[in-house]
């Protein structure tokens, strides 16, 4: 499994595929690369596609610390700039999404194209952060298995939930959370709670931005993405019916076409017959 260090901790990532340019993919908390091996099998006969663990998630290095988004920004710097990718497409969800845009306005030569996902430029909510703190200690001292639940009702959207014929799909997905390391993962979602908002740095962003989001996204509902498209010059927001904050996972076919769609656009504009 390949792993490189940087920041002063050991990434690991995946790469597929062969292409003039490169797609960096970085997922939401409690998750890990493996939730957009839809998008990459979809992307991976025209991208290098570069898919990686944040720490403490997944095959990377589990930290004492390091969990607030300024540090988790500059890993994702610093891997774009140790794998020398130049400035590269990158796609983010949710608190990929929180790094991708402070990647996008302050490292801007990094980035090209930026495809948020089911993401917010602001701090947490209020009403979340005392029931987000409450599973976050009980995942900590008692086990994730005992939030499981609770946390699946958030990340998923309620046609995937009660659709009987992803019944094992759900299963997988809440084995891989209950399979987090409690002690350090909880660590990552008290970075995540407590973050700073990115809003006011937003109109620095000068990459090409697509939003998506679902419409029964509970965790980062579709005003938050209204919000972040005010404020990006130029940027595009695109609803997908029927997901919930996992837009990807739960309706692959409707995203990959959506990136299908901003990908051919964007080299239409940019080689012009």
């Amino acid at each position: 499994m390949p792993r490189i260090q940087v920041n002063g901790v050991e990434i690991f990532y995946e790469e597929h595929g062969k292409g003039p340019e490169t797609i960096v993919f970085a997922h939401g908390m409690l998750l890990s690369s493996k939730m957009f091996s839809r998008q990459i099998e979809a992307l991976k006969d025209r991208f290098r596609c570069i898919a990686f663990d944040f720490r403490g998630h997944g095959n990377s290095e589990k930290t004492a610390s390091g969990y607030d988004m300024d540090t988790l920004t500059q890993d994702t710097a610093g891997l774009i700039k140790a794998l020398e990718l130049g400035t590269c497409n990158f796609a983010g969800l949710s608190m990929g999404g929180f790094v991708g845009m402070r990647l996008a306005a302050r490292y801007p030569d990094l980035i090209k194209n930026l495809i948020l996902m089911d993401t917010s430029a602001d701090p947490e909510s209020k009403e979340n952060i005392s029931k987000y703190r409450l599973l976050n200690f009980i995942a900590r001292w008692f086990g994730l298995a005992l939030v499981a639940d609770r946390v699946i009702t958030v990340m998923f959207g309620t046609r995937f939930l009660n659709d009987s014929t992803r019944a094992e799909e759900k299963a997988l997905w809440r084995r891989h959370l209950i399979s987090n390391n409690s002690g350090t993962i909880t660590k990552a979602v008290k970075g995540v709670i407590d973050r700073q908002g990115i809003h006011e740095e937003l109109d620095k962003i000068r990459s090409h931005t697509l939003i998506i989001v679902g419409d029964q996204d509970k965790a980062t509902p579709p005003e938050k993405s209204r919000r972040i498209q005010e404020k990006i010059p130029g940027s595009e927001l695109v609803i997908i019916p029927g997901a919930g904050h996992l837009s990807p996972i739960e309706e692959p076919e409707v995203v990959n076409a959506v990136l299908e769609e901003f990908f051919k656009i964007r080299h239409e504009v940019e080689n012009p017959e």
